[in-house]
């Protein structure tokens, strides 16, 4: 059984197992430390306060998460949001990071926030594929920003508009004061449709 849900703090372990390849082995996060468990379910805590963190599962493993993130910290950046999408190696190239981000960005977008950002560390010519096919934009290059396993490492951004820009904007609701049962209705639409 396949099927997207909203993120448990107690699926933390199982997260964790998906992301710690690419702490230890890829320069795709600047993490360089595996966070513990009672820490990472700390951060699922502190994100879905206020972001939305939707897990998918194949026959009840987590074969892939997406979430968001504040973007910057002033005021003025309230309507920007930075994604993430992270998939089981066994699971990729199923069209299941697709899946995850388009629900991801139905949730951002009723929440009422605008921008979502990506950033890439490059060369990442399959994530810069991926993102552009589901409507993101580059718009910049941080050179050499970071220092990863052994080298100096470049992240490009991308940009993606989920909203209009208005001239008085509301205010993005917090994820925590959404109205679960209309998200949980729209994560059962679109697991019906696999």
């Amino acid at each position: 059984m396949k099927k997207m849900r909203i993120v448990q703090p107690l699926d933390a372990a199982s997260i964790l197992e998906i992301y710690t390849p690419y702490i230890l082995n890829t320069a795709i996060t600047f993490e360089t430390e595996i966070p513990s468990t009672g820490s990472f379910e700390e951060r699922i805590k502190l994100y879905t306060e206020k972001w939305p963190w939707i897990v998918y599962e194949v026959d009840g493993i987590i074969a892939g998460y997406a979430y968001a993130t504040k973007h910057r910290e002033r005021l003025a950046y309230q309507w920007c949001v930075e994604s993430s999408v992270y998939i089981r190696d066994r699971f990729q190239r199923e069209g299941i990071a697709s899946k995850l981000y388009n629900v991801l960005f139905e949730v951002l977008r009723l929440q009422g926030f605008i921008n979502v950002y990506a950033g890439i560390t490059l060369p990442n010519d399959r994530s810069i594929t991926f993102h552009e096919k589901l409507g993101f934009s580059n718009f910049v290059y941080y050179k050499n920003v970071g220092h990863k396993l052994g080298a100096w490492r470049t992240v490009g951004w991308w940009q993606k508009q989920i909203n209009d820009y208005e001239i008085q904007p509301s205010a993005p609701v917090d994820f925590r004061e959404m109205d679960i049962n209309l998200i949980n209705s729209f994560l059962n639409e679109e697991n019906k449709k696999k």
